[in-house]
């Protein structure tokens, strides 16, 4: 079981930018797939961008490719949301999601065993 704490979110106008951390506690990170999901308010949780253990392999949900990165840093045991042109419609509670699993991206939300608390994203029009 891994702790996860995000950190990063807050206001933003249209067009702005924001990047999101995700803390892990633990000595085996570099063996987690990480996600990241958000959750607007009447909506269902809805898939953002998922990194493989080793960082090598990416997955994007339609709605954010080509404006958010994922990344990691093993060594920092920290997972990364850079977040480009952002949109009112990106305005969510952004989650971290890990699971101990050396393979590819994991992109449902049931796949994951551990979650952050959430960090409010605000975007204004």
């Amino acid at each position: 079981q891994v702790q996860l704490v995000e950190s990063g979110g807050g206001l933003v106008q249209a067009g702005g930018s924001l990047r999101l951390s995700c803390a892990a506690s633990g000595r085996t990170f570099s063996s987690y797939a990480m996600g990241w999901f958000r959750q607007a308010p009447g909506k269902e949780r809805e898939f953002v961008a998922a990194i493989s253990w080793s960082g090598g392999v990416t997955y994007y949900g339609d709605s954010v490719k080509g404006r958010f990165t994922i990344s990691r840093d093993n060594a920092k045991n920290t997972v990364y949301l850079q977040m480009n042109s952002l949109k009112p419609e990106d305005t969510a509670v952004y989650y971290c999601a890990a699971r101990a699993f050396r393979g590819h991206p994991l992109i449902d939300s049931y796949e994951y065993s551990d979650w952050g608390q959430g960090t409010q994203v605000t975007v204004s029009s």
